[in-house]
């Protein structure tokens, strides 16, 4: 908390001072307030090496797009007073049970209030006993491939009229980690669907959603099933994809 208050301490007196620079320049230009991300990366299951990669690329998309990323593992961060710095949460492959009852009610507070969240690859693996988590990102996790986890697939694009898929063609190949869900979200709008038929071990069938996003309960809500392995974030289709649905949960036209 320290930390955050200098952070905005800091940028507040440096917007302050660029207001009044460019006022002298050009009246008609106003400074622009900074646009929060907090990334919240705990686990309490199994924890995927690429975590930190994932972070990293999340901060340089922010440094270059025009936001400022914080990360946490810190559950005790979910209160009402903190979140409110932010305008986006995003769940960092975070596992199993990362936040107690009074946490949980803070962070549906936070999205009931207009906040936004985003949920990258194991975020549908966390918080199997929270109901309306289950809806929030959109679906639970229902295991994978077995042995080599890691594979090619195709991926249909459905929908190119959003700023995570709208760089994409038709089919999207790459290698990753698929994951199999249940309690699929029937209201959410589906941007790609995994071809099952294109690699072993799918069990979702022709309906295997693989990214997605919704309007949920007073905010926004966006997931995508990438993201496993440290090579997926050094992709720059896999990064525009990233970049695509933070822009659009914090309410910003590419």
């Amino acid at each position: 908390m320290k930390r955050l208050t200098l952070s905005l301490l800091f940028l507040f007196f440096w917007n302050h001072s660029n207001a009044q620079t460019t006022t002298e320049e050009n009246t008609s230009e106003e400074a622009v307030a900074p646009k929060f991300v907090l990334v919240f990366s705990k686990t309490a299951g199994f924890r995927h090496e690429s975590i930190e990669k994932g972070v990293e690329t999340i901060r340089k998309l922010g440094r270059d797009n025009g936001f400022v990323v914080l990360q946490t593992e810190t559950s005790e961060d979910f209160n009402a007073a903190y979140l409110a710095n932010y305008l986006l949460v995003v769940f960092m492959s975070t596992t199993q049970d990362v936040l107690n009852d009074t946490q949980q009610s803070a962070f549906e507070n936070y999205i009931k209030g207009g906040g936004s969240f985003m949920g990258i690859h194991a975020a549908t693996d966390t918080e199997y006993d929270w109901p309306w988590f289950g809806k929030l990102v959109g679906a639970y996790f229902d295991g994978h491939p077995s042995n080599t986890n890691v594979r090619d697939g195709k991926i249909a694009v459905l929908d190119t009229s959003h700023p995570s898929t709208a760089h994409l063609g038709k089919v999207w190949q790459r290698t990753d980690e698929w994951y199999n869900f249940k309690n699929l979200n029937p209201e959410v709008t589906v941007l790609l669907n995994l071809d099952e038929t294109s690699y072993e071990g799918g069990t979702n069938g022709k309906n295997h959603p693989i990214a997605w996003y919704h309007e949920f309960d007073g905010g926004k809500s966006f997931y995508t099933g990438g993201g496993h392995t440290d090579e997926s974030f050094d992709e720059p289709a896999f990064q525009q994809h990233l970049l695509g649905g933070i822009l659009w949960c914090l309410g910003v036209k590419p």
